[in-house]
């Protein structure tokens, strides 16, 4: 445990921290990026409110300093999804402690007013002013973000337990980064979406706008970016590498 949350370390060689996403942990969100720790030391925590860290409420506002420890002397820091505003926000106050940012379709849906942005800010709003059961607010929180949607059958113990979790979290789309120091720290910024989902899109352009940050369409996967494994990796490492 790491300022009471769960951490794996996976590997030898310059430290990188991982982020996951919600309604999942960080053994599920980064498993094919773990082959990645025959070169690197991955740190791979379960995110407050997730798998084997605390039960407390998921909050961007607490986060970054449950992850703030494990940036060590520096590191590489790369988060999807919520864990990408996690990450956003952690690096614009740490950034002598950083050596490059990655963010992986962060829904970071109050930074623009872009349409498809707009309309998906208030489909998810909707969801949490319902008193939904946890499948149909699954079903329709996947369809929002451009996921299938679940099977109509129950969902597995640990998937029910992180969606409850998820229905519990304060939104992302009240994260306000601050770009302006983003744009002026000495690390490269990367911003990745899935090329499935304009509101995402329009993040991760937005994201690059303001910060300089490189931009990569990696498809595929939909949201689940990780789940493309090698090609994310080789992006990866080619981006650590040059950094």
């Amino acid at each position: 445990m790491t300022a009471e949350i769960a951490v794996r370390s996976l590997g030898e060689g310059p430290r990188v921290v991982m982020l996951h996403c919600d309604a999942s942990t960080g053994a599920a969100d980064w498993r094919k990026q773990e082959v990645l720790a025959e070169r690197w030391q991955l740190i791979i925590p379960d995110r407050p409110g997730y798998g084997e860290s605390p039960r407390v409420r998921v909050d961007f506002l607490v986060e970054t300093e449950a992850h703030r420890p494990l940036l060590g002397d520096g590191a590489h820091l790369v988060g999807h999804s919520y864990g990408g505003v996690v990450a956003l926000l952690l690096a614009a106050q740490n950034p002598d402690r950083v050596r490059s940012l990655t963010v992986i379709e962060p829904p970071a849906f109050g930074i623009t007013e872009h349409p498809a942005v707009v309309r998906t800010r208030h489909e998810l709003n909707a969801l949490w002013t319902e008193e939904l059961p946890t499948l149909e607010f699954y079903r329709r929180f996947s369809r929002a973000i451009g996921e299938r949607e679940w099977p109509d059958r129950p969902l597995p113990a640990a998937l029910e337990d992180g969606v409850a979790s998820l229905m519990r979290e304060r939104a992302p789309w009240h994260a306000h980064p601050d770009f302006e120091a983003l744009a002026a720290a000495p690390f490269p910024l990367l911003s990745i979406s899935g090329g499935h989902h304009p509101a995402f899109e329009a993040v991760c352009d937005v994201i690059a706008e303001r910060t300089g940050a490189e931009r990569t369409i990696l498809g595929g996967k939909r949201h689940m970016v990780p789940q493309v494994g090698s090609a994310l990796n080789e992006v990866l490492e080619d981006f650590w590498h040059r950094s």
